[in-house]
């Protein structure tokens, strides 16, 4: 009874997770509907008096093909192919252009202003993200990792060594001071360079993007590099957004976020709502009344608890660090 109290408990941790996780779904969903609802239907009242009023100046054209007219051009808007004149000079897959979504596509963020037009384009895209996220996954991994022994590891162990202050009260501190300086490097400085780079952007929009590529979520609604006659286009996308910012600034992201995960206080948050590892004494009691069970059977017919090398399965981080539980020993 004792030992299956805490799985219980955790039981019910994770039940008021799964819960709690519904709820805030909820919630995003009620908050999203009230504030953009209200735009929505503002927009579309605009569009039907434009059209109400082009085709009333524009008799001659029939309301029908109008619509065939714009199902295709929005059609072809989706793939990211514009009908306009000033989009008529940027192309969506000269090799810059094709280097920035094949980033995205690794990173996952996926901007969707751009997608494969062709059925073998289509079928290299499944082919090429099956082998190529999880290859960025390996990559961001140990390239992390190495990171993470100068950036957290050595310092909080230096200065809980040399000054005598208490390990997780540095690391506290050290987390918040690494978050601000990554939000300073990777949202607000890029976020008043985007501002001031795209014309039709403020600075909330472009803290916007930054927020939106870095977590991954890439929604799409905002992608640099398009406007009309952007200066230095291909230069631009290859190296600002292309490989410098995207990859640094999830690899910056991925380092704080790692470094908060190290965390003794989220640690014991974290094992509130996993499955308890199963204790070596408690182990060794199961194994043996496993073989007082069978003490009875005949020689031979079971393994004895001593040759049973197989381990139980437990639960391990993304990112390991070199000493266990607590990296900063090392």
């Amino acid at each position: 009874n004792q030992n299956r109290f805490p799985c219980n408990k955790s039981a019910w941790y994770f039940l008021f997770l799964v819960l709690g996780y519904i709820l805030y779904l909820i919630f995003g969903a009620v908050v999203f509907s009230s504030v953009e609802l209200p735009y929505e239907d503002l927009l579309r009242q605009q569009l039907r008096g434009i059209k109400r009023q082009f085709l009333q100046e524009h008799k001659c054209l029939s309301e029908e093909r109008l619509e065939r007219f714009l199902s295709k051009a929005l059609e072809a808007s989706n793939y990211g192919v514009s009908i306009l004149n000033n989009a008529s000079a940027s192309w969506n897959w000269d090799f810059t252009s094709s280097l920035f979504f094949a980033s995205t596509v690794l990173s996952t963020t996926g901007y969707g202003h751009t997608a494969p037009l062709s059925d073998g384009g289509k079928a290299f895209c499944i082919i090429y993200s099956v082998i190529g996220i999880p290859f960025t996954l390996l990559f961001l991994t140990a390239v992390v990792q190495r990171i993470m022994v100068y950036s957290t590891w050595r310092p909080i162990m230096y200065i809980h060594t040399h000054w005598g202050l208490s390990k997780p009260l540095v690391a506290v501190v050290h987390a918040t001071l690494l978050a601000v300086v990554a939000v300073s490097c990777f949202f607000l400085i890029p976020a008043a360079i985007f501002s001031a780079l795209e014309k039709n952007w403020n600075f909330l929009e472009s803290f916007y993007f930054c927020f939106i590529s870095l977590s991954t979520i890439g929604l799409g609604d905002y992608v640099p590099g398009e406007a009309f006659n952007q200066r230095f286009r291909e230069l631009y996308k290859l190296g600002i957004t292309g490989r410098l910012y995207l990859l640094l600034g999830l690899i910056a992201m991925l380092v704080v976020l790692e470094t908060f995960c190290e965390l003794q206080q989220l640690k014991q948050l974290r094992k509130m709502f996993y499955l308890k590892k199963e204790k070596p004494q408690d182990r060794l009691t199961i194994m043996e009344h496993d073989h007082l069970a069978f003490s009875s059977m005949p020689d031979g017919t079971v393994n004895s608890p001593q040759e049973d090398k197989t381990e139980p399965f437990v639960d391990f981080p993304v990112l390991t660090s070199p000493g266990g539980d607590d990296p900063m020993i090392k």
